[in-house]
């Protein structure tokens, strides 16, 4: 099973965009390619929060809109719960 879901998160960011970038005070977020870093927004366009796109202790970027912690070195990127309900992995 490990395999077909490398292959299934390979292709949607080949077509949705290799990494995630969320707003820290609504929770939008936005997917975006590596050749395009430049063009992800610093301010949320639905509240004017700050857009998070990559770690600030190790600056990796994210995979899952749903990241509370960094999948690189374990930092605390948000809390675990938004709008009063706890961010649900899938």
């Amino acid at each position: 099973m490990g395999n077909a879901s490398d292959w299934l998160r390979e292709e949607r960011r080949k077509v949705l965009g290799d990494w995630v970038a969320f707003c820290l005070s609504c929770g939008a977020a936005l997917r975006w390619f590596d050749d395009f870093e430049d063009e992800v927004p610093e301010r949320c366009a639905q509240c004017g929060g700050e857009m998070l796109r990559r770690c600030p202790a190790c600056d990796a970027p994210f995979s899952s809109v749903a990241d509370v912690e960094c999948e690189s070195c374990g930092a605390k990127l948000r809390e675990n719960a938004l709008f009063g309900s706890r961010i649900r992995r899938a």
